[in-house]
């Protein structure tokens, strides 16, 4: 589906849900929810932009409510208690500088049994530890997923189908989730990278106040309208370095994306945290490994946090026998730049306020240190290099 005609069937579903009754009396029963953020972020810089992963536009000095407010609506028609549809609209600043809508889910489920439901569709593709609502920021203690693990892999969905097993073994509960399909994610311009083959697993274990979770995706995936990439490739197997090109090839790139994670919800102590590695046959897609851990602690309606997280690379990150001099040091210093990875690490501190049965404001300032380039910041000057300060207030809402 292209993305013009995506945006508007996703504006047609919000308005669609709007209007529906809670109960058709001759039809499904109808179950309508939504969630947002309303946020204003800024830093203390004016050389470089924050932004959220696929973003096209951010923050600099002056506060701006793109970066972190969305608004998504959900509606679920129930026929029985095995067939069911649902479907998600989500309106937030993603690929461009303007508000849009897209389609999040629409899938069909059917409740084959207590343990196993299968559902086709649109369906969450479960990369992370909280892939499902990470875009409701009131399931969440931070305002926002932290960048080094999740700008790894910025998809949200899959068209295909997947199988959930859910049971309980005494005091365990074990979910287990298998995805097939393909998506597409859209980036900044007419660039957008196509995932032709997509699988992933999800294996999630819950045991008094810890949760356990392992997940692994592979995909073979394209990357699609990226004019500089293109342009590097084709340079390179014009002035002989076919090798080199070969290297950072675009089409039909395997990758493969494994992450581990744990939660406590222990008496009024709150841990989470999370690793990931993430691997590629494309040197343009570096491999990383990545982490975060949070340690919050709920005193009544308040509950102050501390993130810490880090990002490194694992693919080699410069080809040392490209000519620094002569006219082949352009290509060279291109190649080299585009093979090393903007890394970063963070150091967040932040305060929730469940002030409202169901709302929640949050405070939140991440002091940022890239490293190798801008990190999780675009449109940087040159000799930008950080730390920058990030601050940000929003509330979180649920309907």
């Amino acid at each position: 589906m292209k993305p013009t005609t995506l945006s508007r069937s996703a504006l047609a579903l919000l308005a669609a849900c709007a209007a529906l009754p809670a109960h058709a009396e001759d039809g499904p029963a109808i179950t309508i929810s939504g969630f947002g953020t309303a946020a204003l972020t800024m830093s203390d810089t004016d050389q470089a932009e924050y932004i959220r992963p696929g973003q096209a536009a951010g923050v600099r000095k002056d506060a701006r409510p793109g970066v972190d407010s969305n608004f998504g609506v959900q509606a679920t028609a129930k026929w029985n208690e095995t067939v069911s549809f649902t479907a998600q609209g989500l309106v937030r600043k993603y690929a461009t500088d303007q508000y849009g809508a897209e389609l999040a889910w629409a899938f069909a489920k059917y409740k084959a049994s207590d343990d196993f439901s299968l559902r086709a569709g649109r369906v969450g593709l479960p990369i992370y530890l909280i892939s499902d609502f990470r875009n409701v920021g009131y399931a969440n203690t931070m305002l926002r997923p932290p960048a080094e693990v999740y700008r790894q892999v910025s998809v949200d969905h899959v068209d295909g189908v997947d199988v959930v097993y859910q049971h309980s073994f005494d005091d365990t509960s074990v979910t287990a989730q298998f995805a097939f399909g393909k998506s597409q994610n859209k980036q900044p311009g007419n660039a957008y990278t196509d995932f032709s083959t997509v699988t992933a697993l999800h294996v999630v274990v819950e045991n008094g106040p810890f949760t356990y979770r392992f997940g692994r995706a592979d995909a073979k995936f394209s990357a699609k309208n990226n004019p500089s990439l293109t342009g590097l490739n084709t340079t390179l197997r014009a002035v002989g370095l076919g090798a080199i090109a070969d290297d950072l090839k675009l089409e039909d790139i395997k990758g493969s994306f494994t992450s581990l994670g744990l939660t406590m919800d222990y008496k009024n102590f709150l841990v989470q945290t999370e690793y990931a590695k993430r691997k590629t046959e494309s040197r343009l897609v570096h491999d990383t490994s990545s982490w975060y851990a949070m340690l919050g602690y709920r005193y009544g309606k308040f509950t102050p946090y501390y993130m810490y997280g880090d990002i490194k690379q694992d693919s080699r990150n410069e080809y040392s026998s490209l000519p620094t001099s002569g006219p082949l040091a352009p290509l060279s210093a291109g190649v080299n730049g585009a093979v090393k990875a903007a890394l970063q690490s963070t150091n967040a501190v932040g305060l929730r306020w469940d002030f409202y049965k169901a709302a929640a404001l949050k405070l939140q300032i991440d002091r940022i240190s890239p490293r190798n380039g801008s990190g999780a910041f675009i449109n940087a000057a040159p000799g930008f290099k950080g730390p920058v300060n990030v601050y940000a207030v929003g509330v979180d809402f649920v309907f």
